[in-house]
């Protein structure tokens, strides 16, 4: 395992938004997170918290408009940001994937560095917004972390009636199972993969 910071800051700026996100996958689960959106400010602390990953964030955007670009370029910057503090994915566990519980509702996500984009989204909300913030727009955050962060990701909300819950268990299963994909694992050395590259 090559021991140098997994640590990676993107910078993002268009017409629309403005954003700057740092993290170091080998952190404490600290972060400091003001993307404008204060619920999902709430759930990117889940990620950073449960997936041990400290998490830097600033965005601005047009929200005026709506929510959306905010979402979609954060999703970007995330999925940037894990690539490059990967690096080479060097002597990592590789698969990931974690079941969480709130209450009534239950998640599970599962997840793997493969390289190749892939999201499998398979939620259903109640509701099409939890406080005022479009559900929807969590379809389009991922869509853009598995492309950016080259990643195929399952989620699988597997039941809840309440919006705010089943979202929190998403987030949390993804931080989860984020966490077990990135670690170092003590047996194996080298690239994960039969082709010798991720």
């Amino acid at each position: 395992m090559s021991h140098h910071a997994r640590q990676a800051t993107i910078e993002r700026a268009t017409k629309e938004t403005k954003i700057e996100l740092s993290i170091n996958l080998d952190g404490s689960g600290k972060s400091e997170i003001a993307s404008s959106i204060p619920f999902l400010d709430h759930m990117l602390e889940q990620i950073s918290r449960h997936g041990l990953i400290d998490l830097t964030l600033t965005a601005t955007g047009d929200r005026e408009i709506d929510d959306h670009h905010t979402v979609e370029d954060i999703g970007i910057c995330l999925g940037e940001a894990l690539r490059d503090a990967l690096g080479d994915k060097d002597g990592v566990v590789r698969y990931g994937h974690a079941y969480v519980p709130l209450d009534e509702a239950l998640s599970r996500v599962v997840l793997d560095l493969s390289g190749r984009p892939g999201l499998i989204y398979g939620v259903e909300f109640p509701r099409e917004t939890v406080g005022n913030f479009d559900v929807d727009l969590f379809h389009e955050f991922f869509q853009a972390v598995v492309n950016h962060g080259r990643i195929t990701l399952h989620i699988d909300a597997i039941r809840g009636d309440n919006n705010h819950h089943i979202i929190e268990t998403i987030f949390k299963a993804f931080g989860r199972a984020l966490r077990m994909a990135v670690e170092a694992d003590p047996r194996q050395s080298g690239i994960p993969s039969t082709k010798g590259t991720l």
